[in-house]
């Protein structure tokens, strides 16, 4: 029988907030305290974007995932919320270094909802399967009382397969390793958020909202690939908060080098928001040694991904993240604690 883990601290808060599903601080106690202690078992990683099956086959393994979509509002610049299903179980799939085969597709559909509303989203999402080379082969559908829901839920579990050779990791970087971001950051983030028309602003900004199968399969030909992840909620700083936690080491972040639209720049600054929080669904941070990073970003800017940048640095120190700002000063990046955007993915 697997022994339960014992429980790092008490409850900090009595009720769930939304700030637990934001990817920071309050997320990764929740998944500890409660999720890990009571399912704890040899296969379950709660580093990982997916698990890997012990089931080999010509020098390959399962690997599954499972995610959850509830972005408002459902259809946003550059997408809706059945491609982002399908780019975020895919993508997830893709940064373990694995081949995204299949998945199953659970649905939440709220009464009222208008039917051309789920047409156009369905479609959405099959355009997007037929783009990244993968099918829906299970699901089921729920239908919610009317005001018991965000007009469409989905749920999503995806199945891929890796070569054994792509031993990809948190427990694989190194110190002196780089950090590489494939594209601008906190795009999708601030593409929602703009859609939702609160502020009174608008522009002409689109979700980064894509597959990054292209990203990761350029990064898995490279040599001293360590890890991958898309910077989903809490965006850039986020990952680099639980590199820096698994580590027990710093991570420096370089201002001057982390490619952000002047648009999310702008908006950010209006609304007190800052860009390496904000989400990305179409981006890869990477981590790898660096005497190959200079290479790798040179082979994704001749794929088109002009912005692809060495962003960082894990350096021997406390366990904090921090940002070398362009004056030649630095900060603390601080573990995200609110949710100030919920429901962007």
């Amino acid at each position: 029988m697997t022994q339960k883990l014992t429980r790092p601290n008490k409850f900090k808060v009595k009720h769930v907030l939304l700030a637990h599903g934001n990817g920071g601080r309050l997320m990764r106690e929740l998944i500890e305290q409660v999720f890990a202690h009571h399912l704890h078992n040899e296969l379950l990683d709660t580093n990982s974007d997916a698990a890997f099956i012990p089931f080999e086959n010509n020098g390959s393994e399962l690997v599954i995932t499972t995610d959850g979509f509830t972005v408002e509002p459902l259809e946003f610049p550059g997408g809706n919320i059945g491609s982002l299903a399908v780019h975020g179980t895919v993508n997830d799939l893709a940064v373990s270094g694995a081949k995204p085969l299949y998945l199953t597709l659970n649905a939440f559909v709220e009464e009222g909802l208008e039917l051309t509303v789920l047409d156009r989203v369905v479609e959405s999402m099959a355009q997007a399967c037929l783009e990244c080379g993968v099918k829906v082969v299970a699901g089921d559908t729920k239908v919610l009382r009317r005001g018991q829901g965000g007009g469409i839920y989905f749920a999503t579990t995806g199945v891929g397969q890796r070569a054994l050779k792509h031993r990809l990791g948190l427990n694989q970087i190194q110190l002196g390793d780089m950090l590489l971001l494939s594209g601008t950051a906190g795009d999708h983030g601030t593409a929602v958020m703009l859609a939702r028309e609160q502020f009174g602003l608008s522009g002409s900004l689109q979700s980064d909202a894509a597959s990054v199968l292209p990203i990761t399969e350029a990064l898995l030909s490279c040599q001293g690939l360590r890890f991958m992840r898309d910077p989903t909620r809490g965006g850039v700083a986020t990952i680099a908060h639980e590199i820096s936690h698994v580590l027990k080491h710093s991570v420096r972040l370089y201002a001057s080098k982390i490619p952000i639209n002047e648009q999310v720049r702008v908006v950010c600054d209006l609304l007190g928001y800052d860009p390496l929080y904000m989400a990305c669904e179409g981006r890869v941070l990477a981590v790898i040694a660096p005497e190959f990073a200079e290479a790798a970003v040179n082979k994704l800017q001749a794929l088109g991904y002009v912005d692809a940048a060495i962003i960082g640095r894990v350096e021997r120190g406390r366990a904090h993240v921090f940002l070398e700002t362009e004056l030649g000063g630095e900060r603390i990046l601080q573990e995200l604690e609110e949710d100030p955007l919920p429901r962007i993915c």
